[in-house]
């Protein structure tokens, strides 16, 4: 039996948090925890660099004790980090567009960053909206990007749907890690606020979803969307989000006091065997 722990935007630079020191209380919890694999859905820092440093110290700090995997959220991609070097990063722990078996189970682990394609929007202008709405307002717009989000989105429907063919051949069950939102039913409306519905057109893509549950996909972990749900499932796949989320004076998501205690309370675990 394998117990992993999920996690996603632990947002470590924006919630002013000792990253250094928070890591070793991570890894002493997860280990006392009995966790063998820990998977984090992105948005570390606002830095790829300071991500990756992050992921390879803790993976040190662990050992052999249990794996990290991890891929980038839309903050990670803000700065230190082209398009290409993003796509084609090599790192044990960095899973975007892998699939890897999980050892002494019928388990594989699939994951991909991820993007978005406007269909989780509530209502649909026309395309070219959103993308001018996106240049001026968004954080996204500073992310090197050499195509239209669409066409991007495209990319990962057609690099997960490979990896999703392989583990069908491999007759392996799926647990699926991407940072972007895969189902419109965790989109909040606000028909009043004009710039939080055009903002939901940059929060995932539906067809993600319809995909993984197309090829009947176990588990799927996302972050993204600041939420405080439970685990929820739609035919035979079961949705995590497992945000930690923001910790600030104008918009505190926190239902506990301090980052570590906020941490363990938005952790999700499942056993793979």
């Amino acid at each position: 039996m394998i117990k992993v722990a999920l996690t996603s935007d632990n947002h470590f630079d924006i919630n002013q948090v000792d990253s250094d020191e928070m890591l070793k209380q991570q890894a002493q919890w997860l280990v006392d925890n009995g966790v063998k694999l820990y998977l984090i859905a992105g948005d570390l820092f606002n830095d790829f660099a300071q991500s990756v440093r992050y992921i390879e110290r803790l993976q040190g700090e662990l050992g052999h004790a249990l794996q990290v995997r991890w891929i980038a959220g839309n903050h990670d991609m803000l700065h230190s980090v082209s398009y290409p070097e993003l796509t084609h990063y090599e790192s044990p722990q960095f899973m975007h567009n892998r699939l890897e078996t999980i050892p002494g189970t019928q388990w594989c682990l699939i994951g991909n960053n991820g993007w978005y394609d406007y269909t989780l929007a509530e209502k649909l202008p026309e395309k070219q909206d959103f993308a001018q709405w996106k240049q001026a307002y968004w954080i996204d717009s500073i992310i090197d990007q050499p195509m239209t989000d669409e066409e991007r989105m495209e990319i990962v429907l057609q690099q997960t749907e490979t990896l999703l063919k392989q583990a069908r051949q491999q007759r392996r069950q799926v647990v699926f890690m991407t940072h972007f939102a895969p189902r419109k039913d965790y989109i909040q409306v606000h028909p009043e606020l004009r710039m939080w519905n055009m903002s939901n057109a940059m929060m995932g893509s539906q067809r993600l979803g319809q995909l993984l549950e197309a090829y009947q996909v176990s588990h799927v972990l996302f972050g993204h969307l600041h939420l405080n749900v439970k685990p929820r499932q739609f035919e035979q796949t079961t949705y995590y989000n497992q945000a930690v989320g923001y910790h600030r004076r104008r918009r505190n998501e926190w239902q506990r006091d301090t980052f570590f205690e906020q941490w363990q309370q938005k952790l999700e675990f499942i056993n793979l065997s």
